[in-house]
């Protein structure tokens, strides 16, 4: 585990497979996904290094239902009065209603995917979804988190846009891997996640924090540059 300082207030926590975000507005904390289901431990000690307390988070914010985004959602849950929040389309099977879709392959990512095969993830418990998002809707962190639907990776991916200071969480919408921003894979629909790149990549970010890879500077023109060559 490993914690890296995007600004004052924001910081990326690399566990062992995938990552985090962490929100601080004065020690009410939000945080944006929560890695597998056995990253609880590596949160709170991240949490502890930042001089923060588990029963300081407020919000949990999942972008999609996979299992390295929402995989300790539920332990997170359990806390403290944490408010645990998804799209619409993601809460039921997040909450174990139903199961989650599988992505439609490309053959190159069907190969990448045997290959991660290895190392299986284990599956995320059901975890429950206090407040059901859709586009448009306003959290109040950051001064005003804007909910923006970007579906193709899944039916209720979202990203999560703060005007103010120019952040945007991007799930998997958007990668950063080698120093190249794309699309990510493993989508539902290859178009639809297309669409919604464009759409993000028409906003005014200065830092992408995205759900694989490096947190994106000058993100608004690397964004753009990235969806003009699509």
């Amino acid at each position: 585990m490993d914690i890296v300082a995007i600004r004052p207030e924001l910081h990326m926590v690399v566990l062992e497979f995938g990552q985090m975000y962490v929100w601080d507005d004065a020690g009410a904390l939000t945080l944006v996904d929560t890695g597998v289901a056995t990253s609880g431990p590596d949160i709170a000690e991240a949490l502890r290094r930042l001089g923060r307390r588990t029963d300081e988070v407020r919000q949990a914010v999942l972008t999609h239902f996979h299992e390295d985004h929402c995989g300790a959602a539920a332990e997170i849950a359990g806390w403290g009065e944490v408010t645990v929040m998804a799209h619409r389309r993601e809460a039921p099977v997040i909450r174990g209603d139903v199961p989650g879709p599988p992505p439609a392959f490309t053959d190159e990512e069907r190969a990448l995917h045997r290959h991660l095969g290895a190392h299986l993830l284990p599956p995320a418990p059901p975890c429950r979804v206090d407040r059901e998002l859709e586009d448009g809707d306003v959290i109040g962190f950051g001064g005003g988190a804007h909910v923006i639907a970007t579906p193709g990776h899944t039916d209720g991916s979202i990203a999560v846009h703060l005007p103010g200071p120019g952040v945007l969480f991007t799930g998997d919408t958007v990668a950063h891997v080698g120093g190249r921003v794309m699309p990510g894979v493993f989508n539902l629909d290859q178009a639809g996640t297309l669409r919604s790149f464009a759409r993000l990549a028409r906003l005014d970010v200065e830092v992408a924090c995205v759900g694989h890879g490096e947190p994106i500077p000058d993100a608004g023109a690397a964004l753009a540059a990235a969806a003009a060559a699509l």
